[in-house]
């Protein structure tokens, strides 16, 4: 049985038409036909019900079909897996990171990382942290950082590292040292507030500062990256984690404003596992040296 044979039949299912499934392949239309007709042969049965130019999956189709997949995967993780090997890597470990977690400096930490353990082939999902727990869970990762706290019991969970939430403006262009310090109340009331770019702490923050603050405007914005962007453009302003402001802040871009009557949380990051494995446990000793 050729693997080509494979390919041919799942695109074909998929797309429900030989001649679509040829041009997904780069392949002739008869060549697609040659290959279900060979795969028929050697399953001896019919894969396909052909009306005109439609087909359909025959129920012995639909069965063989979830065989065909797995039969494929294996074949091709059986070729990255001695891709790798050949490269020089000798284990593997897929990591799923928050958006969030992946702008700070986890980048530096991950160079950092990959030249003292070359060995290691590393994958990175980024995944936004409500969906990290059942990529580790379903094993589609071995390790997964977020945002947010695991709730199941078979998972194991452990907290990295808490950072600080700060209230964060654009640059007013005044000189930082002569200037006054700005006020939290003028601020907040001539601005909007940016709000749910983190997953851990918006909805009790906002409950807080809509009490203190009834008629501030508010702006859902899902992502830190873009959060900061439309800060620096005078879109707005927000309570972001320490971590992922660092840069902007020491640049000038933006400007910390100082909180008197809000109570300001703090942002979680939390290693989640479905098995302590080697790997894993050496990588998370690895980034405990870190401020993320």
């Amino acid at each position: 049985m050729e693997f080509d044979w494979l390919n041919t039949f799942i695109t074909a299912a998929e797309c429900g038409n030989f001649r679509r499934a040829s041009e997904i392949l780069y392949i002739s239309q008869p060549s697609v036909t040659v290959h279900i007709k060979q795969l028929e042969k050697e399953l001896g049965i019919l894969l396909f019900d052909r009306e005109g130019k439609k087909i359909k999956l025959t129920e012995a189709g639909k069965r063989y079909l979830l065989h065909a997949k797995r039969l494929l995967e294996v074949y091709q993780g059986g070729l990255e897996d001695l891709h790798s090997f050949t490269q020089g890597y000798t284990s593997q470990l897929t990591l799923a990171i928050s958006p969030l977690i992946a702008d700070t400096i986890l980048p530096y930490v991950l160079k950092s990382y990959t030249k003292q353990h070359p060995e290691v082939e590393i994958t990175i999902k980024i995944i936004e942290s409500t969906e990290i727990e059942q990529a580790v869970l379903k094993e589609e990762v071995n390790l997964g950082l977020s945002c947010l706290n695991c709730t199941n019991q078979d998972l194991i969970c452990e907290l990295l590292y808490k950072d600080r939430v700060i209230f964060v403006a654009p640059h007013d262009g005044r000189d930082a040292e002569t200037a006054p310090p700005l006020d939290e109340e003028e601020v907040l009331s001539s601005n909007y507030l940016l709000t749910h770019n983190h997953p851990g702490y918006w909805e009790s923050l906002s409950r807080e500062v809509k009490n203190k603050y009834p008629h501030v405007r508010m702006m859902k914005v899902s992502q830190v990256h873009i959060t900061k962007r439309f800060i620096i453009e005078g879109l707005g302003v927000s309570f972001l984690p320490t971590s992922t402001v660092r840069r902007e802040l020491l640049e000038g871009s933006l400007l910390e404003v100082d909180c008197h009557t809000i109570h300001l949380p703090e942002a979680n990051t939390y290693a989640i596992m479905k098995y302590e494995h080697s790997k894993q446990k050496e990588f998370l000793k690895f980034i405990s040296n870190y401020r993320l």
